[in-house]
């Protein structure tokens, strides 16, 4: 009896150890690793500024090839990216770059997921700020958390609030906010990655969108659109295509000047323009900048009147 006992005490433990045995192996097998970020593996962070972590001159953010007008015609993958909580112009907070740039968000993109839709011309006007692989991030008065990475050009590009960001080739030196309200759908990026520039009533500071300036056209006649906090323009840009892409041509006031391009258009504050010479024939207040003159029944602009 006791031979018997003990046998089936062995049997008993021999199927408990292999029980145990398939188990650990298949808890082995299914328990999953944690994924970082798309590439943060890639990447150093550091806090505080480039230059305070001792970054290389003429690297990162800083190498000739890294400001907007040069990326705008050869992507760049920088070795470094600084990402800092600052001001440029009206805009208080605004996301900057290490070399003092504006970094902007494009509202036909995607936060979550984060997914970009800006690609070919348009990554020309709007160049992605890309970091390359192995590279480093210097963090400068924004949240870690806030920061992330999406594939792009066989590098990553930094995404804020799952915004993906961009700078503009139409900034020429450090602090310009030209690309602000562009179209309506571009704006600098606040460091928690909303719209800098923004009022509690979801207006822009110092600037309203393309659709405050068609309706001025339509009701205000020669006036600014039943808002007068917005000035009369001195100055704008018409680009030959939609979306501001080059060539392009920079008009100054005052009173009627001729046109030549007129694919879209950047102005700050407001002016009038027509489809005939010497400010003739069909004419709209346009207050703000436009992505695409034809979207609004003016795709041949002969000519603009500024207020000044």
């Amino acid at each position: 009896m006791f031979r018997t006992r003990a046998t089936a005490l062995a049997s008993l433990a021999a199927a408990s150890l292999l029980l145990l045995s398939a188990c650990s192996s298949s808890s082995g097998a299914t328990t999953p690793s944690s994924a970082p970020t798309a590439g943060t593996a890639d990447l150093s962070f550091r806090t505080g500024t480039a230059q305070q972590n001792n970054a290389q001159p003429n690297t990162g953010d800083l190498a000739p090839g890294a400001a907007p007008a040069a990326a705008a015609r050869k992507p760049v993958a920088r070795t470094w990216v600084q990402l800092s909580a600052g001001r440029a112009g009206a805009l208080d907070p605004v996301v900057l770059n290490g070399a003092g740039f504006t970094l902007y968000r494009f509202d036909n993109d995607s936060a979550n997921p984060s997914r970009s839709t800006c690609f070919d011309a348009c990554a020309s006007t709007w160049p992605p700020y890309l970091v390359a692989k192995g590279g480093k991030v210097f963090i400068d008065g924004i949240r870690k958390s806030a920061i992330g990475f999406i594939p792009r050009d066989g590098a990553l590009q930094v995404t804020i609030g799952g915004w993906p960001v961009y700078l503009f080739s139409k900034d020429t030196k450090p602090g310009d906010t030209n690309g602000q309200g562009a179209g309506g759908t571009w704006f600098g990026v606040t460091p928690d990655g909303q719209k800098a520039g923004q009022t509690a009533g979801g207006g822009q500071n110092g600037q309203t969108g393309q659709n405050g300036g068609q309706n001025g056209g339509q009701n205000g006649g020669q006036n600014n659109g039943g808002n007068p906090s917005v000035a009369p323009a001195t100055s704008a840009t018409f680009f030959d295509t939609a979306n501001f892409a080059d060539p392009a041509e920079g008009i100054t006031g005052p009173g009627c000047r001729p046109v030549r391009f007129s694919g879209s258009l950047q102005i700050s504050g407001f002016a009038k323009i027509w489809d005939g010479p010497d400010c003739t024939g069909n004419s709209l207040v346009v207050q703000g900048n436009v992505n695409d003159l034809a979207a609004i029944g003016f795709p041949a602009v002969k000519s603009v009147r500024f207020f000044n």
